[in-house]
């Protein structure tokens, strides 16, 4: 009888375990804003406005943010944040994380991007990843085309 009820809370408990393992739906992340910060010695700073949605039937919490921007297929910034939060079940955040971005990397794209009109269009691949929750990091990517934040801008948002 006792054994019976031992695994009988066994089973129970191992089922629980696998409602928990279900397959969630990938989070969604968009690239919302790009704005100009104050400059640090020969580095530019920027600020990066995220849209994050969650369309899964159950909270994710994060601990941490951390970015890679590439433009015109070459690194160009990268960025974290401790931030913490949760994004609800079926809803949205929105992160703000600084980026920085080397000297180098600003003249290799330069160089690069010189076939496009006043920095119009650039293709950008933004990867990263929150961290902490049950499962450790949830890891995402975007792509699109990036318009250049233009001298004399900055502050201004869009």
């Amino acid at each position: 009888m006792r054994a019976t009820r031992l695994l009988t809370c066994v089973l129970l408990g191992l089922l629980g375990g696998c409602a928990a393992l279900a397959p969630r739906d990938p989070l969604h992340i968009d690239l919302v804003d790009l704005q100009p910060e104050p400059a640090q010695g020969l580095e530019m700073r920027f600020a990066v406005l995220l849209r994050v949605q969650n369309p899964n039937d159950g909270a994710i919490d994060f601990d941490g943010v951390a970015l890679q921007l590439d433009v015109n297929g070459q690194p160009l910034a990268s960025g974290v944040s401790a931030q913490r939060g949760q994004v609800p079940r079926y809803g949205e955040v929105l992160l703000r994380v600084p980026l920085s971005v080397s000297a180098f990397s600003v003249f290799r794209q330069a160089w690069a991007a010189a076939g496009y009109p006043q920095g119009r269009g650039l293709p950008y691949e933004l990867r990263g990843k929150l961290g902490g929750g049950l499962f450790g990091a949830a890891r995402f990517s975007d792509s699109g085309t990036l318009d250049w934040p233009q001298p004399g801008t900055a502050g201004q948002g869009r």
